[in-house]
């Protein structure tokens, strides 16, 4: 494959789909753009609220903070909330603050 492909990996789609997305950072992290955040439940299963799926959130912030992988991760919030998109994506900003923590 050439060397101008990259991959913008989207952590809860990768997952859903049946992948490990913490092994895939290990091997790959130098040909990660960024990282999207978000859970899903396992096998194909729906967008939730972070916490209440089953996508490795805190295992791939905790290997990027570990490793000192300088890969930029973003918040999607794509689960149907029931507060203000706003809130809901602080509720997101404060797990990833708890997980690292």
């Amino acid at each position: 494959m050439s060397k101008y492909f990259w991959v913008n990996l989207d952590i809860g789609h990768f997952f859903t789909a049946g992948y490990d997305p913490v092994a895939y950072i290990t091997e790959h992290h130098d040909r990660i753009t960024n990282l999207h955040l978000k859970d899903r439940k396992k096998d194909h299963g729906e967008n939730v609220p972070w916490g209440q799926g089953d996508t490795p959130i805190k295992p791939v912030l905790t290997l990027l903070k570990e490793k000192k992988y300088p890969i930029p991760a973003f918040i999607e919030y794509e689960y149907r909330g029931t507060e203000s998109s706003t809130a809901e994506v602080k509720k997101c900003y404060e797990y990833a603050k708890a997980a690292l923590a």
